[in-house]
This record gives structure tokens, C-alpha cells and sequence, in this order.
């Protein structure tokens, strides 16, 4: 096979990939933490189907034809995956999203490495192109992954089907023993805080208001109680567990938040605060609050970033 008949053949096959991703990111939306995250991925998806026409225009510059029904094997594909996944953790999801854009990024470097053998100075500087922005991808997934891995919470939130996965694998590897009495507690907590209830509250949240919050004071007085039973019997480690979902979900007072005086705090003073927060679990214990209080979208948004800027650190992402 000639170096241009290689060329076109991965041409190709990064069409058919190109489409598998902008499908991906389309189903992202709806994960989307922020409205700043949720205009990104919209963005991604757009740019998406902007480098698909160039590829389009690529394979026809060298004679070939692309794919007619490369569209609807990327929808499928991506149809597949995101079923697959709700099965699965989300750092397992998110993984699968990187392993595409690894291949995307190395394909994309062997294709410029061909445009350069058969001396194809266009194809060459769409290449550079697809690296650059497979490579911003990467490292944006990456992050995500180091948020996730750091307590989060990261730019994309779990579905909860994904939610159910990752609890049940935490308390699965949770340290320490307690009595038959506070494990009857535990699962009992657990059946009225799982999937069933969010789903619960996502049918209240079309039919009531009054509904939802109904039961959302349910689960968080279950939580609060639940953690004081739990510690009164001794068994630290799973108190702090249950302290850990109502920090997670916002379930805390206001004297329990990492910034004094936090309430009392305009916008201004308590992004400022926030920014001086090194710790991602206090991070996350002021976002789920604020999501469960003002909701102001302004000092989630830097939260996140403080957040996104610690993961990057710590995976050496400049």
C-alpha cells in the first residue's frame, strides 16, 4: 500500500472516530455540572463537526469518498457506550472517553507524519489542528479524572446509575467493623438515599415542589440521624463515611463549612475565600452547599476552577 492510500485509509477511520466523539459529547451535556461546562461541551461537539468537514475534505482533496454512513455508526457507537456506562463508576466512564482521545490524538500524529511523506502540505496542517485539539482533550479529561480522584466534585456529575456503582464500591472497601444493629441501619439508610430515591425525586421535581423537597428532607434528616446513631455506638469509621455523603450532598450546617462565617459572606468576599481553600474535600463540601442554598453560579464556577487547578498540579498539566 502507498503512503497516500495509507493516508487516506486513516483518514477515514479518524472520520469514523470524529463522529464517535461528537456523539460522546453530545451525551456529556447532560452531565454537565455548570452552565459554563455545559456551553464547552456544546462548543466541543460544534468543533467536532467542524473537523469532521475538513477530514470530509481531506479524503476528497486525495480522491477517495468518506463514509456516508459514518454518522450513524458514530451515533451508535456512542449510543452503546453511554448505555454500557451507566452500569459502570464514572472514573471507569471517563476513562473510556480518554482512551478515544488517545487514539484520535496518536492517530492524528501518525497522519501528519504521512501528510509529510507525500509531501501534503494541507493535510499536514489539518493535523496539526486535530493534535492541538485532541491534545487540549486530553489533558481537560485528565483533569476531570484528577478532580474525580481527589473527592471532586468534578466538572461532569455522575448519573445515578453511576452514583449507586461508585457508593457501592466504596462501602464495599470501607475499613473498620460494626454491630448487626448499625449495619440494619446502614442499609436501611442506604435503601432510602439510592438510585430509587433519585429517582423518586426526579419524578417529584415534573409533578411537585412540594414533593421533592419533602423528600429531600427526609434523606438528609435520615443522614444526619443515621451519623449520630453510628458514632454513639463507636464505629468511627463508618460515621465519618455518613459524614462524608452529607458533606457530598450539601447536608451540612453552616457552622460545619470549611470558610467562618461563610453565610454572612457577599459574592465577592466568598469567591475570594474559596480561592484560598487547598483541600479538595472542603472544595466540594462548599459547592454542594452553595448547590443546595444561593445555587450562585458565579461561585460554583470558582470553585471548579480552584478545584480543576489543584487536580492539574497534581498531574503535572501546566
Amino acid at each position: 500500500m502507498t503512503t497516500e492510500n495509507t493516508l487516506l485509509a486513516q483518514l477515514r477511520t479518524m472520520l469514523d472516530l470524529t463522529h464517535t466523539e461528537i456523539q460522546v459529547a453530545e451525551t456529556r451535556i447532560a452531565q454537565a455540572r455548570t452552565e459554563a461546562v455545559r456551553r464547552e461541551l456544546t462548543e466541543n461537539a460544534e468543533n467536532g463537526r467542524i473537523r469532521a468537514e475538513a477530514i470530509e475534505k481531506a479524503i476528497r482533496d486525495l480522491g477517495g469518498f468518506p463514509d456516508t454512513i459514518g454518522p450513524f455508526l458514530g451515533r451508535a457507537a456512542a449510543a452503546v457506550k453511554a448505555l454500557t456506562e451507566q452500569a459502570q463508576p464514572f472514573d471507569e466512564a471517563l476513562l473510556g472517553d480518554l482512551a478515544l482521545e488517545d487514539q484520535l490524538l496518536d492517530r492524528a500524529r501518525y497522519i501528519k507524519a504521512l501528510a509529510v511523506a507525500a509531501k501534503k502540505p494541507d493535510i499536514q496542517e489539518l493535523a496539526d489542528r486535530l493534535i492541538t485539539a485532541h491534545s487540549a482533550t486530553v489533558n481537560w479529561l485528565t483533569t476531570v479524572l484528577a478532580e474525580d480522584a481527589l473527592g471532586g466534585p468534578a466538572a461532569l456529575q455522575r448519573t445515578p446509575l453511576q452514583a449507586a456503582a461508585g457508593t457501592a464500591v466504596k462501602l464495599f472497601n470501607m475499613p473498620g467493623q460494626w454491630s448487626a444493629q448499625s449495619v440494619e441501619r446502614i442499609a436501611e439508610l442506604l435503601r432510602s438515599t439510592g438510585p430509587a430515591v433519585e429517582d423518586l425525586r426526579e419524578r417529584a421535581q415534573r409533578a411537585s415542589e412540594i414533593t421533592l423537597k419533602a423528600l429531600a428532607a427526609s434523606r438528609d434528616g435520615a443522614l444526619r440521624s443515621a451519623e449520630k446513631v453510628v458514632r454513639r455506638e463507636g464505629a468511627g469509621d463508618a460515621a465519618d463515611a455518613l459524614h462524608k455523603v452529607r458533606a457530598e450532598g450539601g447536608v451540612v450546617d453552616a457552622d460545619e463549612l470549611p470558610i467562618d462565617g461563610y453565610d454572612e459572606l457577599n459574592q465577592t468576599d466568598a469567591v475570594a475565600a474559596v480561592k484560598e481553600l487547598d483541600d479538595p474535600s472542603d472544595i466540594r463540601t462548599i459547592i454542594a452547599y452553595e448547590e443546595m442554598h444561593k445555587n450562585r453560579q458565579r461561585l460554583i464556577s470558582a470553585a471548579q476552577t480552584r478545584l480543576a487547578d489543584i487536580a492539574q498540579e497534581v498531574v503535572g498539566i501546566s
